[in-house]
């Protein structure tokens, strides 16, 4: 079992990118293996962990398509309608709530339903 290089933050050398790096070149992971890790220690806590790809390895994003642009809005349509009086609320609706603020605390304004 061959263990991965480990990089202190800011060290790790040219040619390998976290995720979030990939996707800003318009670049995706494409099912490559774990090429490295970067730590950055904490003091109290455990190191932050970041796992590194090689760029040349990288794919392309795929592109965008309808069907996927279409279930994209409707998760964001149903992410912003109440449950229970169906209304959109125009914003995404708190997840610790379940609800919109009106009904889940209906003695401090009323509902739009």
């Amino acid at each position: 079992m061959g263990a991965i290089p480990v990089y202190r933050w800011r060290l790790a050398p040219d040619g390998l990118a976290t995720r979030r790096q990939l996707r800003a070149a318009g670049l995706r992971p494409g099912g490559q293996d774990v090429a490295a890790q970067l730590e950055r220690p904490r003091r109290r806590r455990g190191p932050l962990v970041a796992f590194l790809y090689r760029i040349d390895l990288a794919l392309p994003v795929r592109p965008m398509t309808p069907a996927r642009r279409a279930a994209l809005a409707a998760a964001n349509a149903a992410r912003r309608t109440c449950p229970t009086c169906g209304q959109d609320a125009g914003y995404v609706i708190p997840a610790r709530l379940g609800e919109c603020p009106p009904c889940a605390f209906p003695d401090s304004e009323p509902c739009a339903a």
